[in-house]
């Protein structure tokens, strides 16, 4: 299966260098300079994946980040600078799935392009399930292996740290987990330097997207699922 790729860099060199890499891995690549480009490319075709630079003229790649994530489950992987972490937390609280730091590693990138494409894909064309895979908790149902979480008929959609990380509180009801478990839980951010900051900005992001209360904080301990699972 081709996926396709949208890669958004005003460097010409890096985007060529990216777009080479890829098309010469099976992918169909197209180039985006900026976020109107961008725009474009996926009103032409269905897009899998965002390459996306965050210093970009213009509409820079945070805000981008939150208009694909309000749009729709198109997998979105920042590219950042080194010495400049905010960003990254940022772009994480904005609904990126991960991010790579530059001067780039292609055969890294490529590792964390496979493994989202293939949560992408996963969650696309699981089957039918039956009803006793879901869980059910203060109103929501969470649908572990069809990476659905429903609320009085609406989906709400999740990224796939999000997913991740509600699913292990789903999982094990009534458990404290610490941010250094959780974040060892979570495949979608294996990262150089891992952060326990992830942890809290994907708690800020959960609470605002269910009840708010759901997700208590344990001083000194971590954070707690306060509701009963079923």
């Amino acid at each position: 299966m081709m996926h396709h790729m949208v890669i958004v860099e005003s460097d010409k060199a890096i985007q060529t260098q990216m777009r080479d890499y890829f098309a010469q891995r099976g992918y169909r690549v197209l180039l985006a300079a900026n976020g109107a480009d961008l725009r474009e490319q996926m009103l032409l075709q269905p897009v899998d994946l965002v390459l996306l630079d965050i210093h970009l003229p213009g509409e820079n790649g945070l805000q981008l980040t939150r208009a694909l994530r309000e749009r729709g489950a198109v997998g979105i992987i920042l590219v950042t600078e080194r010495n400049e972490p905010i960003d990254r937390i940022v772009g994480l609280e904005m609904g990126a799935d991960d991010y790579v730091s530059k001067p780039l590693d292609l055969r890294e990138l490529e590792v964390r392009v496979k493994n989202l494409l293939w949560r992408i894909d996963l969650a696309r064309h699981a089957p039918p399930l039956a009803e006793e895979n879901s869980y059910l908790f203060a109103g929501y149902s969470l649908n572990i292996a069809r990476h659905t979480l429903m609320h009085e008929g609406s989906t709400i959609k999740l990224t796939r740290a999000e997913y991740e990380m509600l699913v292990a509180f789903v999982t094990n009801p009534g458990q404290i987990f610490s941010r250094e478990r959780l974040l060892r839980m979570l495949t979608s951010h294996r990262v150089d330097q891992p952060n326990v900051r992830t942890i809290d900005v994907l708690i800020r992001r959960l609470r605002r997207k269910l009840h708010s209360e759901l997700f208590v904080t344990r001083h000194g301990e971590g954070y707690l699922l306060a509701a009963e699972v079923c």
